[in-house]
């Protein structure tokens, strides 16, 4: 009898690459360990591929089975998508769209965006998380989530980037600061006190842009603090931890006791743009891009 590779051979393999131990793949499996070793066996011979190098019972995966592992880890998620695709469809909704952001975005941007999508598609569940550049980018990749928003100036190779709104930067200060939007003359008054900044992490081309900022004005932050959230940034300022500089549309959404000096005059922008993942199928994502395309943020 010929033998087939078969689902549940693909999910043996992935249990043993993911633990590369016998028994305790064997044990998550709920199955033998000798049972476990034959099927991978016999798998092996099907494919005419070596996807394990056996040491006792501990293995290591060949070139081949890292390869493998990381393409049917990418189409079981596709898998996983599909079915998840088609149970809304019979539930009478027209899909599901994930979208990473972080968090200026949904001060004007997303709202917009969403609510001209659910004009034409009121059908649609949304799964909106916040995440910072590098984990969306990270999702993107790994096509966790459908879109991001970012600020970044490149994405890696297999990625789509489409600038949507050009943001200035504004200064952050306490309420009772003794300077204000009349008494403002440059940033280099402000060369003395410490600032509140984004962390790097956030997004390294963001924060070289930031750092351009303090080159102009002649001048070398104080950096007392770093953060990949907003609202820490202004809850340090309000309790005079610092000053900060963030985009300017940050300065929606929060009721704090905060004030924000627009610097309008320095040549600096922070691009928020929409990034997606060109492999990507979902039915909605093309649709969705259409709308970017045409709404006017």
């Amino acid at each position: 009898m010929s033998y087939q590779t078969e689902f549940r051979h693909f999910r043996y393999f992935l249990a043993l690459a993911e633990d590369l131990h016998f028994r305790k793949a064997s044990e998550r499996l709920f199955i033998s360990q000798p049972g476990l070793s034959r099927q991978i066996k016999q798998m092996e011979e099907a494919l005419g591929v070596n996807l394990f190098e056996r040491h006792n019972r501990k293995v290591k995966l060949t070139k081949a089975g890292e390869y493998m592992q990381r393409e049917l880890i990418n189409n079981f998620q596709r898998l996983d998508d599909i079915i998840s695709h088609a149970k809304l469809l019979n539930d009478g909704m027209d899909g599901h769209l994930k979208l990473g952001y972080v968090g200026s975005a949904m001060q004007r941007v997303i709202p917009d965006l969403l609510l001209k999508f659910k004009e034409e598609h009121p059908n649609v569940l949304f799964d909106i998380n916040e995440m910072d550049n590098n984990k969306q980018i990270k999702a993107l990749l790994k096509q966790e989530i459908d879109v991001g928003f970012v600020r970044m100036e490149r994405v890696p190779r297999g990625l789509n980037i489409l600038p949507l709104f050009e943001d200035t930067f504004s200064l952050v200060l306490p309420a009772d600061h003794k300077v204000d939007a009349s008494k403002f003359e440059s940033l280099a008054q402000f060369k003395d006190e410490p600032f509140i900044l984004f962390d790097s992490s956030y997004s390294q081309s963001y924060y070289e842009k930031v750092m351009q900022i303090f080159d102009d004005a002649g001048f070398a932050p104080i950096i007392s603090h770093n953060t990949v959230n907003a609202s820490s940034i202004f809850r340090l300022i309000e309790n005079n931890f610092g000053v900060s500089l963030v985009p300017t549309s940050l300065k929606l959404g929060f009721n704090m006791n905060i004030k924000f000096i627009e610097l309008d005059k320095i040549p600096q922008r922070t691009t928020l743009k929409l990034v997606w993942n060109s492999v990507n199928t979902n039915p909605l994502l093309e649709n969705f891009l259409n709308i970017a395309e045409e709404v006017d943020i």
